[in-house]
């Protein structure tokens, strides 16, 4: 037994198959999802992209509601994600929000030109309720599939595809609107890319390791026993310590910091092409291109975090938990000071934003290992149930960011009104990264045991039964 615990697997096996599979699944939804940015500028500029499609009239104020609409349906089914993973496994769940973003993302040229901007804004809302389901899915999957050893490798190459995906809606959405295939490629494109992952993930996904068909025993046994894992463990149906959750300090330092990078990243990505239009009178083709660099300097990033954990954690140079918060602190307060500086740049200085903006970005990278993956390390149990809280409150800043930024930046060309916006974010970032330095862990939480709520409840019943034989006991005596 004492072998088979301390094997590490075959070097490359089915476990890194499924991050891959994440991985993919992250960028194609994510395509889908953030291309709405670059969409919309070509949309309603179609000289800057292509004048061959139709051109839309719409208000600054229209455009927030296009944007934002997503994740007014996202926020909706985060909670119900969670239960929806723990009772049908990830397979399923997230084989689903990818179908029905592939068929929706189809049907955007058709919802347009039939009802405008509305039309578009209602479809958003129904791609948000479906891709709502999709990171406490993977989140559970990580926690199923990745051992300790592993889980910092497999957690960043599966995020990573968010990051990867930003590229791709930038970079591939602006060349695509500018081609032939006009503004409406755009969405075909991600159709076609999302029905191509779904015949991968009926293929090769599995819900656990001892489900899987391809993984062999080497590694299965690594799998669970490093995890602690009896036989029949998938099998059980842990009750979740909602009262213990709510009470736990390390998990609301975590829901803050992860509601930061919620309010962070959706300046940051659905804002980045209008700033670029206007403050810095880029044109479409090279808007999207350049709104790409910063994620494109996040993925590479995040690697770069990676083998610097990966140093840190062999040479034991310091705890996990000191690693995730120095982590953490460099990708939010780094941006945070970058912002500021983006704010008091104009178009004479496009350069020098364009470097702030992919240093921004580039350090931030780092918070897939600095935050993301804590929810892992303090409850592999309950990793969805958890993902589906954080990122259900988490993705209210989203929803609420863009209407801000449409109130505050009435005149798309203003350098003062710009820099509000980013002040805001970096005061955020700031104060998100504060809570989780004082009162975030990584230390596995006792609430976690898959036997935590037994205790409580064979007290109770040892408490019952008492109760019962004192009563039966005075019962007795006045009957004598």
């Amino acid at each position: 037994m004492s072998a088979v615990v301390e094997n590490t697997g075959p070097f490359i096996g089915i476990r890194h198959l499924q991050a891959a599979l994440l991985f993919v699944a992250i960028v194609v939804n994510y395509i889908a999802r953030l291309n709405v940015s670059v969409a919309v500028v070509a949309m309603t500029n179609a000289e800057s992209s292509n004048p061959d499609f139709p051109e839309y009239d719409w208000t600054e104020a229209q455009k927030s509601y296009i944007l934002s609409s997503f994740y007014w349906g996202y926020i909706l089914t985060q909670f119900p994600a969670g239960f929806l993973v723990r009772r049908f496994g990830a397979k399923i769940v997230l084989f689903i929000p990818t179908c029905a973003t592939a068929v929706l993302s189809a049907l955007t040229p058709y919802f347009i030109s039939w009802g405008g901007w509305v039309a578009f804004s209602v479809l958003r809302i129904m791609m948000g309720l479906f891709q709502g389901l999709i990171f406490p899915c993977i989140h559970e999957h990580l926690a199923k599939w990745s051992p300790p050893k592993d889980r910092n490798r497999l957690g960043v190459f599966a995020y990573s595809g968010s990051d990867c995906g930003s590229v791709f809606a930038m970079g591939l959405s602006g060349l695509i609107a500018h081609s032939s295939l006009g503004w409406p490629g755009i969405s075909y494109v991600s159709a076609g890319l999302c029905g191509i992952w779904c015949v991968l993930w009926l293929l090769f996904g599995a819900n656990n390791a001892p489900d899987s068909r391809l993984v062999g025993q080497l590694e299965r046994d690594y799998i669970e026993r490093s995890m602690r894992r009896n036989d029949g463990f998938h099998e059980q149906k842990i009750p979740v310590p909602w009262r213990a959750i709510w009470t736990s300090v390390p998990f609301y330092a975590l829901l803050i910091v992860r509601s930061a990078q919620g309010w962070a990243n959706s300046t940051m990505q659905l804002q980045t092409p209008a700033y670029m239009h206007g403050v810095l009178e880029m044109d479409i083709k090279s808007n999207a291109l350049y709104s790409a660099l910063p994620f494109l300097a996040m993925w590479c990033m995040s690697y770069v975090y990676l083998v610097f954990a990966d140093i840190a954690m062999s040479r034991q140079w310091m705890s996990l938990t000191t690693l995730r918060k120095s982590i953490n602190t460099i990708s939010y307060w780094g941006p945070a000071a970058a912002l500021i500086g983006i704010g008091f740049l104009d178009k004479s200085q496009t350069e020098l934003a364009i470097a702030l903006m992919t240093i921004n970005a580039g350090l931030n990278a780092g918070s897939g290992i600095g935050s993301i993956l804590t929810i892992i390390d303090m409850s592999p149990n309950h990793s969805g149930m958890l993902m589906a809280i954080v990122n259900g409150v988490g993705n209210i800043f989203p929803l609420l960011t863009p209407l801000l930024v449409g109130v505050i930046v009435t005149e798309p060309s203003s350098r003062s009104q710009w820099q509000i916006v980013f002040a805001l974010t970096a005061i955020v970032f700031f104060i998100g990264n504060l809570v989780y330095i004082i009162w975030g862990t990584t230390d596995q939480q006792p609430w976690d045991a898959a036997d935590f709520l037994k205790p409580h409840d064979a007290e109770h019943s040892q408490n019952m039964l008492t109760m019962k034989c004192d009563k039966e006991k005075v019962t007795e005596m006045k009957t004598e």
